[in-house]
């Protein structure tokens, strides 16, 4: 596909779906936490995810969940109305981080099985381990930012290949990334946790990908992304504590691209 065809179709901002999930209470369970809740606001769950297209009856996968913060939210959406596989890290990954992650996850689920009984834990952790769900069972793949994370493992090309080997045809994926401004260089990227539209485009494309539209509902124009420690500067991390902690706090978290892209029929 033509560059500026990409780019035009970058530009749309698609309609949100009407579906029939249990928004509210998933939204609103028990299972989530108050400082999860809190970030709604900046995460914007529900718009992201019916952008995406979700809808009862489908196989979503999440890519990398971490902590949790949307399985809060996708266990419960879809424990009754179709199935999640949450493609966590490997308990023999090549650090302690992979494994203390993972342990972490794991506790959770453990914790309130009610919530999280119907989760499917695969794992990803290229080269080794990249099936993150039968292939072609997936109606929906979803990443939220962690792209900066694949640039930094150089681990990009087989994750987007994991996912497009997951996907049905006609399936999306959908992620969500901290954006650099236009420009900006690999190594930078690496080191700010942002990443250019550009970047993004240009690696799904490789994989197979087309890109069928856009959407500001993760964007923060008060965002600069420029900061000495990335953008871990902002919420929730706010790595300088104290220091300008009130500046950071008005900024609020990163600006996001949310991009979603279609496996072709064939």
């Amino acid at each position: 596909m033509k560059y500026s065809i990409l780019f035009l179709m970058a530009a749309l901002v698609l309609p949100v779906q009407a579906d029939d999930l249990p928004w509210q209470s998933a939204l609103n369970g028990s299972n989530r936490s108050v400082e999860n809740k809190a970030r709604d606001n900046y995460r914007h769950p529900q718009q992201t995810l019916q952008f995406f297209g979700i809808s009862a009856g489908m196989t979503v996968v999440e890519i990398a969940p971490g902590g949790g913060w949307y399985s809060e939210i996708l266990a419960p959406l879809l424990q009754d109305n179709g199935r999640y596989y949450a493609a966590h890290y490997s308990a023999n990954g090549p650090g302690g981080y992979y494994r203390k992650s993972l342990g972490g996850y794991l506790q959770k689920l453990g914790e309130n099985p009610g919530a999280y009984k119907s989760v499917i834990v695969t794992t990803l952790q290229p080269p080794e381990e990249v099936t993150i769900a039968p292939a072609g069972s997936a109606d929906l793949v979803v990443a939220f930012r962690n792209v900066h994370s694949w640039l930094r493992a150089d681990s990009g090309d087989q994750t987007l290949s994991a996912i497009y080997t997951a996907l049905k045809p006609g399936g999306t994926f959908g992620v969500v990334q901290h954006r650099a401004k236009a420009g900006v260089d690999i190594e930078s990227m690496k080191k700010s946790g942002y990443v250019t539209e550009r970047q993004m485009m240009d690696m799904a494309e490789a994989a197979g990908f087309v890109l069928a539209g856009s959407s500001q509902i993760n964007a923060n124009p008060k965002d600069t992304a420029d900061y000495a420690e990335g953008v871990w500067t902002l919420p929730p991390s706010l790595r300088l504590k104290d220091k300008d902690r009130e500046k950071y706090i008005a900024i609020g978290e990163s600006d996001r691209m949310t991009l979603k892209f279609i496996k072709p029929q064939s």
